[in-house]
């Protein structure tokens, strides 16, 4: 459904008015297309501190197809950035902190609009307080830098492992990318797991096998069709019920329509057989929602939700890694969402099954990971333009929308391209992560 209000603020009138009033402006967001796959304008490289990963970080960049400089004074002579990296993994002080002022503070204005901001630091200390002090501090940084940066800008705040820098690489090019921009405000660690190669960084999923559950619509189609497009033989799944738009999805994708009840008994059987060579990617999209207040909430409609939303995701991941269906160095992403993290009134069942999602990737992801070579990790999307949030009234619509630092509503496109990068063969060292796709919603953590 269209935004008219991101629109109208477009329009010089609109812009004008919205000022005065002192309403949100939202920015307009460069997303991924075969015509900009790369964000314009160089990348400035920054440090705070004495960095020992400066060497690898700077390859890294430079790989990532974008003009990197570590000049400041290029900047302000020239074009703006498109890109900021700062490398603050050797703040270990309060003190050290200054260093993160005094290098983002002379150039956060002359960011590009749609432009990333990328603080990387590492996982704080158990044992050493003043560094674990230090380090979090970037979060509470990042998060309010994002709130406060505009114009379409992201901030992230990346936690690597000095010993890892090299699986770093899917997930900087992923943050300094048109593929992230809905993406702001998150923190996202790192493990040292060495990255699986990429021939071609255009398709890096070729060779691989996908499957995504409740493909035929919505989120599930378009992950399903950037999966495609990074390469992958996909697999669409979804209920009977729907089976001319699977097969209309499938079709459009050059991929196979599995028309199945993901609560089945013998769901993970049914994938098994449709999958002999096994799977490199597994995503769990399907969902349904049956809001009602706890009060008002019958048995049938709050079972019906856990057990499509949450039981059939631990029943059939259970099943398929105990079967060995998922191949090693193979992706399990998960969808969870901001109501499982925030809540939501009226949603009680909902909000617990998607709470449920996240609790079964952070102790999941580890031992998969060590039994069988499988990542696990999970989307939360926030307010996304689909049919669903179509039909919601229009000031609870309005208030979805402007309720972020972007102000405005996600698009199903944006929860596929975090799925895409979770699924590369390159992002092993992403494991255990659950990013949020909701433009850094003022809800929640």
């Amino acid at each position: 459904m269209a935004d008219r209000y991101l629109h109208f603020t477009g329009t010089a009138p609109g812009r004008f008015l919205t000022r005065r009033l002192g309403l949100p402006q939202p920015a307009p967001l460069r997303r991924w297309s075969p015509g900009t796959p790369t964000l314009d304008g160089p990348l400035l490289h920054l440090t705070a501190g004495d960095s020992t990963v400066t060497e690898e970080l700077s390859a890294l960049l430079a790989a990532t197809g974008l003009d990197v400089t570590e000049r400041v004074e290029r900047i302000e002579r020239a074009e703006r950035p498109a890109g900021i990296v700062l490398d603050a993994t050797a703040v270990v002080t309060p003190g050290g902190l200054a260093g993160v002022h005094a290098a983002l503070h002379p150039v956060v204005r002359s960011l590009a609009p749609g432009g990333r901001v990328v603080v990387l630091g590492v996982r704080p200390s158990a044992d050493d307080h003043h560094q674990a002090a230090a380090q979090q501090a970037l979060e509470g940084f990042v998060r309010s830098l994002g709130k406060e940066i505009g114009r379409g800008a992201t901030v992230q705040l990346l936690r690597i492992d000095p010993e890892g820098v090299a699986g770093a690489e899917s997930t900087l090019r992923f943050l300094l990318s048109p593929r992230s921009a809905y993406i702001s405000g998150q923190v996202i660690e790192l493990t040292a797991a060495a990255p699986a190669p990429v021939a071609d960084w255009a398709a890096p999923l070729a060779g691989r096998t996908a499957l995504v559950t409740g493909a035929a619509r919505g989120i599930g189609a378009s992950v399903a069709s950037v999966l495609a497009r990074d390469g992958a033989r996909v697999i669409c799944l979804d209920v009977p019920q729907t089976g001319d738009e699977l097969a209309r999805t499938a079709d459009a994708l050059g991929a196979t329509a599995l028309p199945l009840d993901i609560t089945a008994d013998d769901a993970a059987q049914r994938i098994a057989a449709a999958v002999p060579d096994g799977l490199d990617v597994l995503v769990h999209n399907a969902g349904i929602t049956r809001d009602r207040r706890l009060a008002n909430m019958p048995a049938d409609r709050w079972a019906s939700v856990l057990d499509v939303n949450l039981d059939s995701v631990l029943r059939t991941t259970d099943a398929l890694l105990a079967a060995g269906t998922v191949n090693r160095g193979g992706r399990i992403v998960a969808t969870a969402s901001i109501a499982g993290i925030a809540g939501n009134n009226g949603q009680t069942n909902y909000a617990a099954s998607k709470a449920g999602i996240i609790g079964l990737v952070r102790a999941l992801a580890p031992r998969a990971a060590a039994d069988h070579g499988v990542t696990v990790n999970a989307v939360a999307p926030g307010f996304i333009e689909t049919k669903m949030t179509a039909a919601v009234p229009l000031l609870i619509r309005e208030a979805g929308r402007r309720m972020n630092s972007l102000g405005q509503g996600g698009l199903p496109v944006d929860v596929a391209e975090t799925t895409a990068w979770f699924a590369q063969p390159a992002s092993t060292a992403v494991n255990g992560q659950v990013v949020r796709v909701c433009g850094q919603s003022l809800l929640g953590a």
